[in-house]
């Protein structure tokens, strides 16, 4: 019998989602279509001005581009879910419905884990061994990298549905959630998790603390190198490009350790929700920012293609 065979107790799930006063449900959806379309503009706009001009044809903005793949393709598995439960009150999502929410959120966010630890290793190539980067950082090594976060997130995303999905799920359907997130459906279940939750953190520890050990050690030998500059005006963009991209490590990186590095039973469904925001729908709008639109490449780039626009 097939994991899915095992589990057709339960044919649908109903989202509690963030809140039921019908008072703040309006300027929530308001709040997130806001957030949504500033996410879609953003990401979109970061890879189309990447395509478009020959200048961001280099490994950082490779992986910029990817990023913003990422963030608009795991931000559109949550949001639009979120913002019709907010206008309409549709919040039943059926089981297979919910499974595929649950692979591409699960699978994309584990590759903008992976992009960001490729990203740092970049920065590490870019200021470390300025004359060694074009053969460090070649297309091949851009690809390899890119390709193997992908990977590594799908794989991830696999792992989890079949171990969620495998569970029996035999008494209240009710998630309290927003979305079909892997705690929140995995304590629905009436058959023993304690497996299932013991392959959830020692899979998602591995991911986070092996992407943060890369992180951690390209950003050590890049304050070493900073500290030996002599240029002031070389601390100051090297450690501005630093500050950007811990401020978005930190929040990414916090809430998922706080989410997903504790039991199902040790949550606070409410808290939880209010720490998924952050990842699913602040963090996919801001990147574009912290990243990207502070770069002056970008501002050239974004000026040229809209005086060719006009």
């Amino acid at each position: 019998m097939t994991p899915m065979e095992n589990s057709t107790e339960m044919t649908k799930f109903l989202l509690l989602g963030l809140t039921n006063d019908p008072g703040l449900q309006l300027p929530l959806f308001i709040v997130f279509l806001l957030v949504y379309t500033i996410t879609l503009v953003g990401n979109l706009g970061m890879i189309l001005l990447i395509v478009l001009d020959s200048r961001l044809h280099t490994p950082m903005y490779f992986f910029l581009g990817n990023l913003s793949f990422v963030d608009l393709c795991y931000s559109s598995a949550v949001t639009p879910t979120v913002m019709t439960g907010l206008l309409i009150g549709e919040k039943v999502i059926s089981y297979n419905d919910c499974a595929a929410q649950m692979f591409f959120f699960a699978g994309f966010a584990t590759v903008e884990n992976y992009l960001l630890a490729s990203m740092a290793y970049d920065r590490y190539a870019a200021v470390c061994k300025p004359l060694h980067y074009a053969t460090t950082m070649t297309t091949n090594v851009c690809v390899c990298l890119s390709m193997g976060s992908y990977a590594c997130g799908f794989l991830n995303a696999s792992i989890h549905i079949g171990e969620t999905f495998s569970l029996s799920f035999c008494g209240s359907n009710v998630v309290h959630h927003f979305f079909c997130d892997i705690p929140a459906v995995m304590v629905l279940s009436c058959s023993d998790r304690h497996v299932s939750e013991l392959v959830l953190v020692y899979v998602v520890s591995f991911n986070i603390f092996f992407a943060l050990f890369v992180i951690w050690m390209s950003y050590v030998f890049i304050f070493i190198t900073i500290f030996k500059m002599k240029s002031s005006a070389g601390h100051q963009k090297a450690i501005s490009t630093c500050a950007s991209h811990f401020t978005a490590v930190s929040i990414f990186y916090g809430t998922i350790i706080f989410m997903y590095l504790q039991p199902s039973s040790s949550h606070s469904m409410d808290t939880d929700k209010t720490a998924s925001v952050f990842y699913t729908m602040i963090i996919p709008m801001l990147n574009p920012l912290v990243y990207s639109l502070r770069n002056n490449e970008v501002k050239c780039a974004l000026t040229k293609v809209l005086l060719v626009a006009k």
